[in-house]
């Protein structure tokens, strides 16, 4: 049993001190999507670019197959 008077036992490492806070917050942890939006958000040029580069990809396969299969 613990003194209700002594001080909180203070984590021993740096990484029990950043998971502390995690597992005592009553609020619950965002979604993928929600993540996944705010990352789009942040590097704006970037996923402009994968974007494009998948469209093409997709439909350089789309065409590079209907003309293989005509």
């Amino acid at each position: 049993m613990s003194n209700p008077s002594s001080p909180p036992e203070t984590p021993q490492s740096l990484s029990e001190m950043t998971t502390l806070p995690a597992l005592t917050s009553t609020e619950p942890k965002p979604s993928y999507v929600k993540l996944a939006m705010r990352n789009m958000v942040r590097k704006r040029g970037k996923s402009l670019q994968h974007f494009f580069l998948t469209t093409f990809g997709l439909l350089a396969v789309l065409v590079g197959l209907a003309y293989l299969t005509r």
